[in-house]
């Protein structure tokens, strides 16, 4: 016969206890998330402008329409 099993059954999915994630293994990720916006918002915003970094137009044409979807006048 088939026995019936519950999640509490399951070794993998804690329940009860402590369960919150501690603040110091968030603020690394945190930090990470939030340079990583950055940048992609430097390329959005400013690039091919006069902080450019790079030389040509590729990536202003690769991020023209991400541009304007922001409301970031580029002509």
């Amino acid at each position: 016969m088939a026995t019936a099993s519950t999640i509490s059954d399951d070794v993998f999915i804690p329940i009860g206890g402590e369960t919150a994630i501690p603040v110091k293994d968030i603020i690394p990720w945190a930090i990470f998330g939030v340079l990583l916006a950055l940048i992609c918002l430097y390329f959005v915003s400013t690039e091919q402008g006069a902080l450019s970094l790079f030389k040509g137009m590729y990536v202003h044409e690769f991020v023209h329409d991400g541009r304007h979807l922001m409301g970031f006048p580029c002509h």
